[in-house]
């Protein structure tokens, strides 16, 4: 059984990711202790929710989440605690458990996508101890063409080149969720003002600066280095962008990245 606890003073691991760094950075980047901020919010889907949407989330309403492995199990394979990010500091800011649901099963079951390792696992949960939303929302970036296109309701609302991973330290390709939006102390930094953490981590890295290699989508110091595969695993996009898409995304939007 696994348990999960963190506080924002860990925040800088979870921003650290695990391609923040990188060879091609006008400064080194530095820790100041970023703020977790709260993206928008998302509607309840119920009976009269209507496609389009992209997808749904599942956002834990109970403190200790169960998770199966499969429905019905006698035990839970691991608990979580939620919310699973809390800022002493902010508490309204405390972060919930969000996750990408894959199927629903009568009976009460939905399986979601979850931000552990390996990339890609999955578990049940009871449909009772989360409440459901529709994403209207999606991102896909596509590694061999330095891109990342943003989609509402199908219709892309912004496209533009990326950073990813180097060679030896590649972006793992897979199908993922924003987890948190956290906004940097200093905006002038390897993370630009904004860093999405992502429900993946690195294959190549099992730790990063003090925390698990998770990957992220943040903003950059220089932004020649978009269009190039230079980073420890992040995305890094465009400054003016990331802020825009700060007050737009929600926790649970589906990240599709592709080679």
């Amino acid at each position: 059984m696994v348990t999960r606890r963190a506080a924002v003073a860990s925040a800088a691991a979870v921003i650290a990711l695990s391609a923040c760094g990188g060879a091609h950075t006008t400064a080194a980047p530095h820790r100041p202790l970023p703020t977790v901020t709260a993206p928008p919010t998302r509607p309840a889907l119920t009976t009269t929710t209507r496609p389009p949407y992209e997808s749904v989330t599942a956002q834990a309403i109970v403190p200790h989440l169960l998770v199966f492995n499969h429905p019905g199990d006698a035990a839970p394979a691991r608990v979580l605690d939620n919310p699973w990010l809390v800022d002493p500091t902010q508490p309204a800011s405390a972060l919930p458990q969000v996750f990408l649901v894959q199927a629903q099963r009568p009976g009460g079951w939905v399986r979601v996508l979850l931000p552990i390792r390996p990339n890609g696992s999955t578990g049940w949960v009871r449909a009772a101890d989360v409440t459901l939303s529709p994403v209207v929302y999606k991102i896909h970036i596509a590694l061999d063409a330095h891109r990342i296109n943003v989609f509402d309701r199908g219709t892309v609302i912004y496209s533009g080149p990326v950073a990813d991973g180097a060679p030896t330290t590649p972006t793992p390709t897979g199908h993922y969720y924003i987890r948190v939006l956290i906004k940097a102390a200093d905006p002038n930094t390897v993370y630009g003002p904004y860093a999405y953490g992502l429900s993946s981590h690195s294959d190549a890295l099992p730790t990063f600066d003090g925390g698990d290699a998770e990957i992220g989508i943040h903003g950059n110091n220089d932004a020649s280095v978009l269009g190039q595969s230079i980073t420890h695993g992040c995305i890094r996009i465009d400054n003016a962008e990331i802020t825009r898409l700060a007050t737009t995304l929600p926790l649970g939007t589906p990240v599709d990245i592709t080679a």
